[in-house]
């Protein structure tokens, strides 16, 4: 899956979490996972925490750091504005 189409899983809707990058419009921010996965948990482990997370959830996460560190184009990640 390429860098784009992972990031179209990520979306920023105001009306959650404040407005963090969160995933699929879900109550997980792209923060906690990269923070979990920093203290050494496995996607593997993430999936098991959270039923509703794919692996290519977690993908769309690393891609998400690695654009923003790269200072890469975020422009597939979708913003909800109510």
């Amino acid at each position: 899956m390429t860098q784009a189409k992972l990031l179209e899983r990520i979306t920023v809707d105001l009306g959650i979490l404040g407005g963090k990058p969160i995933i699929r419009g879900m109550r997980l921010s792209v923060e906690l996972i990269l923070s979990l996965l920093a203290q050494g948990e496995t996607s593997e482990d993430l999936c098991a925490d959270y039923p509703d997370l794919e692996p290519e959830d977690i993908q769309a996460c690393l891609a998400y750091a690695h654009a923003v560190v790269a200072d890469d184009s975020l422009d597939t990640v979708r913003v909800v504005t109510q």
